[in-house]
């Protein structure tokens, strides 16, 4: 059974193109993924949680990652979904990356980040192989 990734854009972040590039990559090493577009925290969680999610993933461009990183989190609390672990990519400055794995964020890819070091951390926090 492969490793299920949903991934989504919080909010109204339209830069897209990253999270689409990952997807298809992800798609090509064999696992599943669910790409939502844009998403409150909320029904991204309820997503996660519906389609039985290995990972979220979450793709950040508009530097709202202080805001929406907790927001999953909480989401996840509320709906018992603190299982599935969560990745994060996109403008992270170095600064923030501590904060942001303190909240839970297992694994974070910035810019020009190798798709094959993706793969390799999603199926890592995934926790099994299938990808």
């Amino acid at each position: 059974m492969p490793i299920k990734v949903v991934i989504f854009k919080p909010g109204l972040d339209s830069h897209y193109r990253g999270a689409l590039v990952v997807s298809r990559y992800l798609t090509e090493r064999g696992m599943e993924v669910v790409y939502l577009g844009n998403q409150l925290p909320d029904g991204a969680v309820r997503a996660a949680v519906q389609e039985d999610a290995d990972v979220l993933g979450i793709s950040s461009l508009s530097g709202n990652h202080h805001a929406i990183v907790p927001a999953v989190f909480e989401a996840m609390r509320a709906q018992g979904a603190e299982d599935i672990p969560v990745v994060l990519g996109g403008i992270i400055p170095d600064e923030d990356r501590p904060a942001m794995e303190k909240a839970g964020v297992r694994a974070i890819f910035g810019p020009g980040t190798p798709l094959e070091r993706i793969a390799e951390q999603v199926t890592l926090v995934a926790g099994r192989p299938g990808g």
